[in-house]
């Protein structure tokens, strides 16, 4: 099994960046993008599983369902929040317990724009 180390994004982080936009950038999008594979395979499953089919519609009813998907059903939005969380470090658990809402928010988003550009 070979370990997946997460990329160095460059230039995302000047002075003026929020903390929760530093940990956007310094952490959130190096995993999400490292996960890109393993993100888009869960949600490949997921539209099989509910027969939900994206393929073949126009580029924003696309959008649309993959928003629709990734805001309204609780359970799947979690399970992907838990595919990014659980490649924290100690540390930053630490600093995501205590902004969680926002952090969470702001996967769903950043996942949402990749999911989006993916099938589009």
């Amino acid at each position: 099994m070979h370990k997946k180390i997460r990329p160095t994004l460059l230039n995302l982080v000047n002075e003026g960046t929020t903390s929760i936009e530093k940990f956007q950038n310094e952490v959130l999008r190096p995993v999400i993008k490292m996960q890109h594979s393993l993100l888009i395979a869960i949600f490949n499953n997921y539209l099989d599983k509910k027969k939900k089919v994206i393929v073949g519609l126009s580029k924003e009813k696309q959008k649309e369902a993959i928003k629709s998907i990734l805001t309204k059903d609780i359970q799947f939005k979690n399970k992907i929040i838990g595919c990014v969380i659980g490649q924290f470090s100690d540390e930053e658990i630490i600093i995501y317990i205590d902004n969680q809402s926002e952090i969470n928010r702001r996967i769903i988003q950043i996942i949402i724009q990749r999911l989006q550009d993916s099938f589009a």
